[in-house]
């Protein structure tokens, strides 16, 4: 079994444009999430699912040059972008992954994983939410993306890869990771300027995110974007 995580990444985002190419640490925001990743033991391959746009090609040069794999394709048909990177990776597991979430812990992506057994289809910490928004991952196995591709057709659905197994839950058998503790509303995801500022601040913490989410709390400058918005979306 191949595990394989797909990270999509594009410059251009509506609110920060060329976030995932931002410094933090040292190294730009996707090379962070590359890093974590790789920590990961359950992860076999990286593979950055990009677009064909030419505004893209500065993802594509960083992928390759952090070593990863490269996919290119729709900017607004996300899901068949998966599917593609999958099939180019000989993926048999998917593990989906966004490239705003540079404090990925790799530990939170293991234990994702290990949910995902053969009788369930899709196992993530995001439908029950309690870890930090920003450790998002999801997990399912490559025949369920492919037959999600065949069946979804709503623009939700599309864009967002997995918003079809809200939308047919009867279809799927899903398992959810839940944290021991409620950090849901603690924001380490970046979307803005002020969320940037905060994972800046945040990346120089080396702990594991429980440690990281109480001093978070401890210091106001770590929290200064509780008032961010989230863009509505499936989860």
């Amino acid at each position: 079994m191949t595990t394989v995580a797909i990270v999509q990444a594009r410059m251009g985002s509506s609110r920060l444009p060329g976030k995932v190419l931002a410094t933090i640490a040292g190294a730009s925001m996707l090379a962070r999430v590359v890093t974590r990743l790789r920590a990961a033991r359950s992860i076999d391959a990286i593979v950055i699912a990009t677009t064909t746009a030419d505004l893209d090609d500065a993802v594509a040069r960083e992928a390759r040059r952090l070593g990863v794999g490269v996919f290119r394709g729709s900017e607004t048909d996300v899901l068949a972008r998966y599917v593609g990177a999958a099939r180019m990776a000989k993926a048999d597991v998917v593990v989906r992954v966004t490239s705003d979430c540079p404090l990925l812990d790799p530990h939170v992506v293991d234990a994702v994983v290990a949910l995902l057994d053969r009788p369930t289809d899709y196992a993530s910490n995001t439908h029950v939410r309690s870890f930090p928004r920003g450790l998002d991952v999801e997990a399912l196995h490559r025949d369920v993306l492919e037959r999600i591709d065949r069946l979804a057709t709503s623009p939700a659905a599309r864009e967002h890869v997995t918003a079809f197994i809200l939308e047919e839950p009867a279809r799927f058998v899903v398992r959810q990771l839940v944290a021991d503790r409620d950090d849901s509303d603690l924001r380490w995801t970046v979307d803005t300027d002020d969320d940037l500022a905060v994972v800046r601040a945040l990346a120089q913490i080396d702990a594991p995110y429980g440690l990281r989410a109480e001093v978070a709390r401890r210091e106001p400058a770590l929290h200064a974007n509780a008032h961010v918005v989230q863009k509505a979306t499936f989860a």
